[in-house]
C-alpha cells in the first residue's frame, strides 16, 4: 500500500532537483527489478522507474530483490534481522553516535547554502565524497565499539548530508557502487562480531502532523533510513509520536493511520518512543499493542514525565511489545532530580538511575550521556564489575 498518490512530486512543484543533472556512473547495478511492488514516481524530468545498485547487495545477502515504494529496493524477506546474541547474562549497553575521546572518529556534513554556491555537478560529487568518508567512518566507528567491548551503536542520521533536502534530495542507490560496498562492509562487520545497529531519526520526523507536507517530509526520511538500514543491517528506526497539536487524542489516531499505511520496510523496523513532555509509555501502549509497534521505554522520560506505572511496570509492558531484544534508554538529569529542567542530559549516568530490574534482562539498552563511550565504560564498570 503506498501512502503518496501515483501523481505526487518527488520534489516541491517548480523546483528542480539541483543534483538531477550530474548522474553517478552505477556500473554493476540491477538495470531492471525481477519484481515490481513500487508505484511510478514523478520528477521533474518525467516519469521514471527507480533501479540502482543496491540492488546486487540487497539480492546477494538475503535472496530474490524487489522494488517497494517509494524508491528502494528492498528483498522479499524485509523483516529485520534479530540482534547478535550476547555470551553474557546481562543486558548491553549501546552508543549514541559518537565518540568523544577518539578523535579520529568524525562524521562530516554540508549544508545547502554551502552546496547552493557551487555548480551542480560539484555538489554532487561533494555530497558523494561525504557519504564516502562517512561510510569508512562508521567501521572505523564499529572498530572501537569491539575494542572497547561496546556491543550497541545507534547510527547517525547525517550520513547523508541533504539526502532528503528538496533541492538537493538524492537516493541511496544514487552513489557510486563502491560507497554502497563500504556501507555493506560496515554493516557485515556489526554482524560478524554482534554489534546491534539502530537509528533514531531526529524530532522533526513528525507522522502525527496535521500538515500533510509534513507528512510526506517525515515519509521521505523515513525511507532513506529504512533504505540504509536494510544495507547496514539495522533493525531499529525509533521515533517519537510527535505533537499534541491542541487535541492529543486526535494526533494519536493520524499517528495510527500513518504508521497503518507505511511500507513494510519502514514499519518491520519502526519503534515508538515515550516522551519527557507529550506521549507517556501509557499514551502509546494502546498504539504498540494494536499495530505490533515495539515500544522504546525511555526511563529518562517516563520519570520526567510520568503516568501512573511504575518503572517495573512500564519495563514489563514495553518489554511485551517487542518480538526481538528490546531497545531502552537511559540518561541523568544534568542538575539533579530538583533542578528546574531535569530532562537534559548529564554527561554520566548515576548508578542509581539505572533500573535494577533491566541488569539481568537480555534488552539493549542506549547511554544517552553528553560523555558518550566515557559514561558507557563507567556505566558497565558500576553496574557489571565482575564482567
Amino acid at each position: 500500500m503506498t501512502f503518496l498518490p501515483t501523481d505526487a512530486p518527488c520534489h516541491a512543484p517548480g523546483r528542480t532537483n539541483a543534483l538531477q543533472s550530474a548522474p553517478l556512473d552505477n556500473s554493476g547495478a540491477s538495470p531492471t527489478a525481477p519484481d515490481w511492488q513500487a508505484v511510478p514516481i514523478l520528477t521533474p524530468s518525467g516519469l521514471w522507474w527507480r533501479s540502482g545498485a543496491l540492488a546486487e547487495f540487497a539480492s546477494s545477502a538475503i535472496g530474490r530483490s524487489v522494488y517497494i515504494w517509494p524508491y528502494f529496493p528492498m528483498s522479499r524477506n524485509i523483516a529485520p534481522r534479530p540482534a547478535p546474541p550476547l555470551r553474557v547474562g546481562r543486558c548491553r549497553l549501546g552508543l549514541c553516535c559518537l565518540f568523544v575521546g577518539i578523535p579520529e572518529v568524525r562524521f562530516r556534513t554540508t549544508t545547502a547554502s554551502a552546496m547552493s554556491r557551487l555548480p551542480s555537478s560539484a555538489a554532487w560529487h561533494r555530497l558523494c565524497a561525504l557519504a564516502e568518508h562517512n561510510a569508512l567512518m562508521l567501521r572505523v566507528a564499529l572498530e572501537h565499539c569491539l575494542r572497547l567491548g561496546i556491543r550497541a551503536f545507534r547510527i547517525s542520521s547525517d550520513l547523508l548530508p541533504l539526502a532528503t533536502h528538496e533541492q538537493f534530495a538524492y537516493h541511496l542507490g544514487d552513489l557510486p557502487t563502491h560507497v554502497l560496498r563500504h556501507f555493506a562492509a560496515a554493516g557485515q562487520f556489526a554482524a560478524q562480531y554482534g554489534i546491534r545497529l539502530s537509528f533514531h531519526p531526529d524530532q522533526f520526523v513528525l507522522l502525527n502532523s496535521p500538515r500533510p507536507e509534513v507528512v510526506r517530509a517525515a515519509l521521505r526520511d523515513l525511507a532513506l533510513h529504512a533504505e540504509l538500514a536494510q544495507l547496514v543491517g539495522a533493525d531499529v528506526i525509533n521515533i517519537h509520536a510527535g505533537g499534541a497539536y491542541g487535541d492529543k487524542k486526535q494526533a494519536l489516531r493520524r499517528l495510527v493511520r500513518s504508521i497503518e499505511r507505511l511500507p513494510d520496510p519502514i514499519r518491520q523496523r519502526l519503534t515508538l518512543e515515550n516522551d519527557d513532555r507529550i506521549y507517556t509509555v501509557a499514551d502509546l501502549m494502546p498504539i504498540c499493542r494494536s499495530l505490533n509497534v515495539p515500544l522504546v521505554y525511555d526511563v529518562h522520560h517516563h520519570r520526567c514525565h510520568p503516568d501512573g506505572l511504575s518503572v517495573e511496570e512500564a519495563t514489563e509492558l514495553a518489554y511485551r511489545t517487542w518480538n526481538r531484544e528490546p531497545l531502552f534508554h537511559i540518561s541523568s538529569p544534568r542538575g539533579g532530580w530538583r533542578s528546574r529542567d531535569p530532562s537534559q542530559h548529564a554527561d554520566y549516568i548515576r548508578p542509581v538511575d539505572f533500573p535494577a530490574c533491566w541488569l539481568v534482562l537480555p534488552i539493549t539498552v542506549d547511554v544517552e550521556a553528553k560523555a558518550k563511550e566515557k559514561a558507557l565504560l563507567r556505566l558497565a564498570k558500576a553496574q557489571f564489575p565482575r564482567q
